[in-house]
């Protein structure tokens, strides 16, 4: 609402003693308001259950796992989430799921589920996950199919796969980065977290990680009414449709997050968001600087045009930059690539196509 006393956009001025509009903007402020606490408290006593996934650990180290179904009969694709949530988005439900997809399609998915850092995990740099536990799956997805994977990472994890297509080009087939971020230099993230780094650094000293709390007040700095918009909306949907109950799965994934170990939450949100090393070409892995044009397999990259948390501008940057690579611009948005119901014509559909073409 406009402040009181400033001419609407069409020049009528709000009538600020008018007893009706005050008691107007009131009955609307409570029936706003009654509606967000009624939707939070149906969300939260809505019976949702995640069903058990339809994959099982074919390799385990530390607290990280690879999850894929029992056979593994078709191409191998080895995905890479991020670090910060839980590897299920990519698994949401029966229908809603890029894992299910592409098994329909043929396709062998082999998934890291990172979880929580353990006593091990709370001293991992990014060399650690990338030069340790991803070619340890890697090894494992090798042995197992005897073939060479595709690998396909997600956001934080696209730049993991980066990594590690680099160091391991001679036994991957293809590779693919979906919604990943490369150029930070235009990020008000940022500048942001560059503003907080002396209070993150005393979060990081005091927990040796970097707590879940403090990665969701991060990503709602990106658009504070959101939370308040999506429950006003889950307000109005019928509570025994799909439609809810796909809501409350993503909302409990959201909730779900993990915490960063705290060398890589310096070398993720001081490294990449406040320096820009990716894009600088200062971004070290095990002693090595990342260089996508060293990276000569087939590589696509799934630019979601609506992502208001990896821009287009930020991951687009990357085509010019990997000398085998086509990029595809979806009408999507950063989640929805993963969870949304125009997910599967939009990017999941292109996606395989490309990859069994690049097996």
């Amino acid at each position: 609402m406009p402040p009181l006393n400033v001419p609407l956009p069409l020049g009528v001025p709000i009538p600020t003693t008018d007893p009706g509009f005050a008691a107007a903007v009131d009955a609307e402020i409570l029936r706003r308001s009654r509606a967000l606490l009624g939707a939070v408290l149906a969300y939260r006593s809505h019976p949702f259950l995640r069903p058990e996934p339809a994959l099982e650990p074919v390799h385990v180290e530390g607290t990280s796992r690879v999850l894929a179904p029992a056979r593994a009969d078709g191409p191998p694709v080895l995905v890479i989430p991020s670090l910060i949530n839980r590897w299920y988005v990519l698994d949401l439900l029966p229908g809603r799921s890029l894992v299910e997809y592409l098994a329909c399609a043929g396709l062998s998915p082999h998934v890291v589920d990172w979880d929580a850092p353990g006593p091990i995990e709370r001293d991992f740099d990014l060399t650690s996950y990338v030069a340790g536990r991803l070619e340890g799956a890697l090894d494992a997805v090798l042995e197992r199919t005897g073939r060479k994977p595709a690998l396909v990472g997600y956001c934080m994890g696209g730049l993991l796969a980066l990594a590690l297509a680099q160091r391991r080009q001679a036994d991957l087939a293809s590779l693919v980065l979906m919604a990943t971020p490369w150029d930070f230099s235009g990020s008000g993230a940022g500048r942001l977290i560059m503003a907080w780094r002396s209070q993150i650094e005393i979060m990081l000293e005091m927990h040796g990680e970097l707590p879940t709390e403090v990665i969701q007040a991060m990503f709602h700095a990106i658009d504070p009414l959101l939370t308040v918009r999506k429950f006003l909306k889950f307000a109005e949907i019928d509570r025994s449709s799909p439609e809810c109950e796909g809501f409350v799965a993503l909302e409990d994934w959201i909730n779900d997050g993990v915490p960063l170990a705290a060398p890589v939450a310096r070398e993720t949100l001081f490294g990449w968001y406040g320096e820009n090393r990716p894009a600088r070409g200062t971004w070290m892995v095990a002693g090595e600087p990342v260089e996508p044009r060293r990276i000569s397999l087939p590589s696509l990259l799934l630019v979601p045009a609506n992502d208001r948390i990896v821009p287009p501008d930020s991951a687009i940057g990357l085509a010019a930059d990997l000398p085998n690579a086509v990029a595809i611009h979806t009408a999507l948005g950063h989640i929805g690539m993963m969870t949304s119901r125009h997910a599967r014509i939009r990017a999941w559909q292109r996606l395989t196509d490309w990859l069994q073409g690049n097996m």
